[in-house]
């Protein structure tokens, strides 16, 4: 994936060096809603699949939120930029990914998707398990099925990275339906876990 991490983030940074010539013409709302539409959408377009990579593979892409919120915010090089993207409501790259993949699981639950992705993810049955363990705590949940791995490589795929992601935020977030609603908490879930641990 590194081919690809690269050819996002020079196609961000291209679209940032021409924001960067009209910045003293514009404001702060206008410039973030220009980044938000040319540059941050780039970074979300099928970022799904960069899922489970390290850290040192993806940076390139944090460079890109890093580098546009002192465009928007008129920072110098040496300000410190997490400041920055919490100002902005910006998450980091990594969870920005989490809330793509989140977005793609969301639906699964809702029967909203494909049938392709309907039959790779599996939820666990919340009839069979109340007839069965009536005490499971997943029998009033729309947890899924995690498929057991047997490489490294093969916890990258949507099958296993999704719900992996998925059962890791509260079970309240599971039966949302509603999309708008979804998106909110989402957000406001992975921007807790993103600056928690700065504000600190």
């Amino acid at each position: 994936m590194k081919t690809r991490v690269s050819k996002v983030a020079s196609s961000c940074f291209y679209q940032l060096y021409h924001l960067r010539q009209i910045r003293r013409l514009i404001g702060q709302e206008v410039a973030a809603q220009l980044v938000s539409t040319f540059i941050l959408s780039r970074l979300d377009c099928c970022n799904s699949v960069l899922v489970g990579l390290p850290r040192c593979t993806t940076e390139p892409l944090q460079h890109v939120p890093n580098a546009s919120a002192q465009l928007v915010l008129n920072l110098r090089l040496c300000d410190h930029v997490t400041t920055a993207l919490q100002q902005l409501h910006w998450l980091p790259i990594e969870h920005r990914i989490t809330y793509e993949l989140c977005l793609i699981m969301q639906p699964v639950h809702t029967n909203c998707v494909p049938q392709y992705l309907s039959d790779i993810i599996q939820t666990v049955s919340l009839d069979s398990c109340s007839n069965s363990r009536p005490g499971l705590r997943s029998s009033n949940t729309a947890i899924s099925v995690k498929p057991r791995c047997r490489t490294k490589f093969g916890e990258h795929s949507f099958c296993h990275a999704g719900p992996t992601e998925w059962n890791s935020f509260p079970h309240h977030f599971h039966p949302i339906s509603d999309t708008g609603l979804f998106k909110c908490c989402l957000k406001t879930e992975l921007f807790g876990r993103a600056y928690t641990a700065y504000d600190s």
